[in-house]
């Protein structure tokens, strides 16, 4: 119903912020999802990440939230993902949504993650422990 945000920023995301973005009378059910930078991919140790999103970044997010919010079980979304320059434990990825039952916000926030994984334009840059990089083309 409601796209109470859809940020593409260089600011550090709050996953408590993005919770209570969506709260609503309404609702039985907030259910967050919170991408963490980790310290390892594939066996090798990580010491940072790099994330660069294509200037239509924040126009596809706000897209792919409104499409997931026009879902009538659906209260409010909010979404947000970094750009630049994050360490470990850093959040990547902040999404939250309300409903009025657990099951359909569960499922709500998991086709966010999803979309947003599958179609936004970042790329992420993996730098390794032992001086070596890699960059991920994300969608």
């Amino acid at each position: 119903m409601t796209v109470v945000r859809a940020d593409v920023t260089e600011a550090p995301l709050d996953a408590s912020e993005y919770e209570r973005l969506v709260a609503h009378p309404g609702a039985g059910a907030v259910v967050c999802f919170t991408g963490v930078v980790r310290d390892h991919d594939h066996g090798r140790q990580v010491r940072e990440l790099e994330y660069e999103g294509h200037p239509t970044a924040g126009e596809v997010l706000q897209t792919i939230a409104a499409e997931i919010a026009a879902d009538p079980a659906v209260y409010a979304v909010a979404v947000g993902h970094r750009v630049g320059t994050l360490a470990i434990g850093d959040n990547a990825l902040v999404a939250a949504v309300s409903c009025a039952h657990r099951g359909e916000a569960f499922e709500a926030c998991r086709r966010l993650v999803e979309e947003v994984k599958k179609r936004l334009p970042i790329w992420k840059r993996q730098v390794f422990a032992d001086g070596t990089e890699e960059w991920v083309n994300c969608p």
